[in-house]
């Protein structure tokens, strides 16, 4: 393949080769659903759902794993301060998010495992680091042993020396760096039975589990948002590898969206939740404003940018309804090169979306030079990007939010601008502007550019 991601492991773009020919194997950290999404939770999803139809469209099939953390300290503390069960409180929000996704255009996981589903194989998982002299069982308790695993740090660039695990000191814990495997049964908390008492499992223990249960003992890429590369994914790493299994091979992280500087989350207030966003703005707009950035790149969020991404979507939708309104259907053609080459060099987004726009000016001045047969040709390149990003206006999903009513407007709108076009060729400008006015009183802005005139519904 052609494809190269930015590991990091390695901390470098490296050639991406999966390990099984003809397939890719992805495991997607997903949400610890303890409340209502809001876009930077779905950012990442967003992102890795676009890796995902880049790596089909370039002829891999995919298995795309993501978990769900429905058992959590977060999710117990949010459901006993609502009084209500936790495991209700995890289904509930677990809904919103499946929920979420779908609305922005996700391709459905190959699996999504909860971690409750999943507490035999975290069992095996710690006898075997038990065995191996990786962990051991203390007052209920089994911790993973940092000091044993000589590469511990290898992925987030921390010394051993200097970690700092954020978890509080258990009775037995033997190092202060040493993370939990398992907790001891509390009062009042769901607790499985075990070789070392009973308890739940520990957030890095859960994924581990997850993955190797899918997709085997190692596979392709391990993706998540940045937050995770220490702890989460530096413990999952050093815990899978110590029990012998070669997990990850290419580490992805995502960056966050943030609002006045700050990493957005429950905790700061400062979330934009998703049910929300999607009374405010169509959900295909959404999920292009969230995947145009680089995926290694914060969103600093704000109305006014979504606002200018959304015109810029809506002047692509507006596009191919022209070219289907003059002539007819439009298959799915290929993607441009500079297109692929952007998408290959670390999922290259921003690169992407400027080759997208810069084709659908050129169609629309073949448009506007009556060339329909190269503004089809032009409409067939456009189809083809989108669906790789997954945004394609002519798709059944998007469709479905467009509907008959938006059809209608694109022909009514057109119909009257050709007018207006031809009452300036005719040095009528009395009647273009009268044309405009029209439009304008209906909520439709013109803005007239050197490829033609361009329309949008104002918000």
């Amino acid at each position: 393949m052609a494809l190269r991601l930015f590991d990091t492991a390695t901390r470098q773009v490296r050639e991406f080769r999966p390990a099984r020919e003809g397939t890719a194997s992805m495991y997607v950290c997903g949400a610890t659903v303890q409340g209502v999404p809001h876009i930077g939770h779905v950012r990442g999803a967003l992102n890795y759902d676009v890796l995902r139809r880049w790596l089909v469209h370039s002829g891999l099939d995919v298995l795309m794993v993501r978990n769900v953390t429905d058992i959590d300290d977060k999710i117990l503390a949010k459901a006993a301060e609502a009084g209500r069960p936790w495991w209700e409180w995890a289904a509930t929000h677990e809904r919103a998010f499946e929920e979420a996704y779908a609305a922005l255009g996700c391709l459905p996981p190959s699996a999504t495992p909860r971690a409750t589903g999943h507490v035999t194989q975290m069992i095996e998982l710690i006898q075997r680091l038990i065995d191996a002299g990786h962990a051991y069982a203390a007052a209920g308790d089994v911790y993973f042993s940092v000091a044993s695993f000589d590469d511990y740090g290898a992925l987030s660039g921390q010394r051993p020396e200097d970690v700092q695990q954020g978890e509080t000191q258990g009775a037995g814990k033997r190092d202060h760096r040493d993370f939990t495997l398992w907790k001891g049964s509390k009062p009042g908390e769901p607790s499985w039975p075990t070789p070392w008492g009973p308890g739940r499992p520990g957030w890095h223990l859960e994924c581990s589990a997850m993955a190797t249960t899918y997709l085997g003992s190692e596979f392709d890429i391990h993706g998540g948002g940045v937050d995770l590369v220490f702890p989460h994914h530096e413990n999952e790493r050093a815990q899978s590898r110590a029990a012998g299994d070669g997990f990850a091979r290419y580490w992805l992280h995502n960056a966050w969206v943030t609002m006045s500087g700050e990493k957005m989350s429950k905790s700061l207030g400062n979330v934009v939740a998703i049910p929300e966003m999607l009374r405010r703005y169509r959900a295909v707009e959404l999920r292009a404003y969230l995947i145009q950035p680089h995926y290694r790149s914060t969103i600093e969020y704000s109305d006014a940018a979504l606002k200018e991404s959304a015109q810029g979507y809506r002047r692509i939708e507006q596009f191919l309804r022209r070219v289907r309104t003059t002539a007819g259907e439009i298959r799915v053609g290929q993607v441009p090169a500079e297109f692929a080459a952007a998408l290959d060099d670390d999922l290259g987004t921003p690169q992407a979306f400027a080759v997208l726009h810069n084709t659908v000016r050129d169609g629309n001045a073949a448009l506007d030079s009556s060339d329909s047969t190269k503004a089809l040709e032009v409409a067939e390149s456009v189809r083809a990007m989108v669906a790789v990003l997954g945004i394609d206006p002519l798709s059944e999903q998007w469709a479905e939010h467009t509907g008959t009513e938006a059809e209608a407007l694109a022909k009514l709108v057109e119909a009257m601008l050709a007018q207006r076009q031809q009452a300036r060729a005719e040095r009528d400008f009395a009647t273009a502007d009268a044309i405009r006015d029209q439009l304008a009183n209906a909520g439709i802005a013109v803005e007239d550019t050197p490829n033609g005139p361009q329309w949008t519904v104002r918000d």
